[in-house]
């Protein structure tokens, strides 16, 4: 549904959530390691994030990344529009282009219901939301 980028920009901020503070920034490696994502992927992500004022970044031996907006004000849409677009979860499952109520591909009344409530999914939860669930179960949910 979401792309890699979009799932992996979410664990990222989900984790600087966690363990970064504005005094305290987190290397690129060890998110890197912790998340199992590789760096270049995530060095290009983790830019993109910082260009749209969701992280802060430091250069220097004590440089690193930290969550420039309270993890309360980011949503799970902000991050996957960032991402991906706008107009990602409008996006036809079969066509490579939009379909509608007038021109319908054969999943589209289906999905139709289906596709509003991810939206409001995406728009209403929270990087704090999905940190505050790991810090009650680490075992429920792995970043």
């Amino acid at each position: 549904m979401i792309s890699n980028s979009s799932k992996y920009a979410i664990r990222a901020a989900i984790y600087l959530s966690l363990y970064s503070s504005e005094k305290h920034k987190v290397g690129i490696r060890e998110i890197s390691k912790n998340l199992s994502i590789p760096s270049p992927f995530l060095g290009k992500i983790l830019q993109v994030l910082g260009k749209h004022g969701i992280l802060l970044s430091t250069k220097g031996p004590h440089g690193g990344f930290a969550l420039r907006k309270s993890p309360y004000d980011i949503t799970l849409m902000e991050i996957v529009e960032i991402m991906e677009g706008h107009d990602v979860f409008d996006l036809c499952v079969i066509r490579t282009t939009k379909c509608s109520e007038g021109s319908p591909c054969s999943l589209h009344d289906k999905i139709s219901p289906l596709r509003n409530d991810i939206k409001l999914l995406f728009k209403t939860q929270t990087i704090a939301d999905l940190a505050s669930e790991f810090r009650h179960d680490r075992s429920r949910i792995k970043i």
